[in-house]
């Protein structure tokens, strides 16, 4: 699989990611033999770029993720994790699941947010532990939404430090939301940014600044969520949309979405897992899955072929925001 590096660094990622919150049991369990077979199925698919946290499952997805890459020439894939959450232990019974935050695993342990230069070693130390690995390729700032000063002042000139010693090779920021990774692009030296759910077929805020931003800086943009939460998968009442019921509004837009897709014969997952490549920052698409079955699939439709057509019939549906690039030459489609 055709790999492209980040911004200004060395790190390379192939243009499809493994983004491993799903066997971090997300939503519900996945059993350790699964989560192996998933990561297995990507490698076997060409893909060599795994995003992770220690937000997922608590832990257990960095765990996972480290298990399976067990044996595998190190100089060979690229791990993300991030910083921002510490694992710290339960100071209650430990009893109980963790679903209120989304992923079902015992509440052995709580997350505290931090942000600190020391919050950030800690955090990486404990994540390479996690891992099993003596380094990581990627180091993100995760969800600093409500720490943003803190992030900037102190975490960022960690990270900075950390990758000036060489140990990581490429820092940056991973967020749901557009205008605080822009300001990290303007007031910092990131390599890159994964924006999760705001540059999809659904919507495209992403384009009005962030990523003419991060054109303009030559800094990489990954895009996550490009099925923002599973509604572009299959759009119907009770689908989810940024973890939650899609609302209704949201909901008839994906419809249409899927209407127009399926007049040209096309999956909508498909024209989404696509989408993205048109913009020439854009340097990987991130998926989750928990099967080996769903990364195969990601990998089908991400290749299967799609006419202009298609495009054209969107953009005249009023269903791509004005200026959007979408897909075509050979040098944007994942291969």
């Amino acid at each position: 699989m055709r790999a492209t590096t980040l911004g200004g660094s060395a790190v390379e990622v192939t243009r499809l990611a493994l983004g491993c919150a799903g066997i971090g049991n997300l939503y519900r369990p996945v059993t350790d033999e699964a989560a192996h077979a998933t990561v297995d199925a990507a490698w076997d698919a060409g893909i060599r770029t795994f995003d992770t946290a220690p937000h997922y499952g608590l832990g257990l997805s960095e765990r996972r993720l480290g298990a399976a890459l067990r044996g595998r020439p190190r100089d060979m894939y690229t791990v993300s994790t991030k910083v921002g959450r510490i694992l710290a232990p339960n100071g209650e019974d430990g009893h109980g699941d963790d679903l209120a935050n989304g992923f079902a695993v015992p509440a052995t342990r709580r997350r505290v947010w931090d942000f600190s230069a020391d919050g950030v070693l800690r955090s990486l130390e404990a994540s390479l532990e996690r891992l099993g690995l003596d380094r990581v390729d990627i180091v993100l700032l995760h969800d600093p939404d409500d720490h943003a000063e803190q992030a900037l002042r102190e975490a960022y000139p960690a990270l900075e430090r950390l990758r000036a010693e060489g140990v990581v090779g490429a820092i940056g920021v991973g967020m749901n939301q557009s205008a605080l990774p822009t300001r990290f692009l303007r007031e910092t030296d990131v390599d890159v940014v994964l924006l999760a759910g705001r540059y999809t077929l659904l919507e495209q805020d992403g384009l009005a600044e962030l990523l003419p931003e991060a054109a303009a800086r030559g800094r990489s943009v990954v895009i996550g969520g490009v099925f923002n939460s599973g509604l572009l998968i299959g759009p119907r009442p009770g689908a989810t949309y940024d973890y939650a019921p899609a609302p209704q509004p949201v909901l008839d837009r994906a419809l249409r979405l899927l209407a127009v897709t399926e007049r040209h014969g096309v999956p909508l997952r498909a024209a989404a897992l696509r989408f993205p490549f048109g913009h020439p920052s854009v340097a990987s698409v991130l998926t989750g899955a928990r099967s080996a079955g769903e990364v195969r699939d990601t990998v089908e439709q991400s290749r299967r072929p799609l006419p202009d057509a298609l495009w054209d019939d969107l953009r005249a549906e009023g269903l791509l925001a004005e200026g959007a690039p979408v897909p075509g030459a050979p040098s944007k489609e994942p291969s």
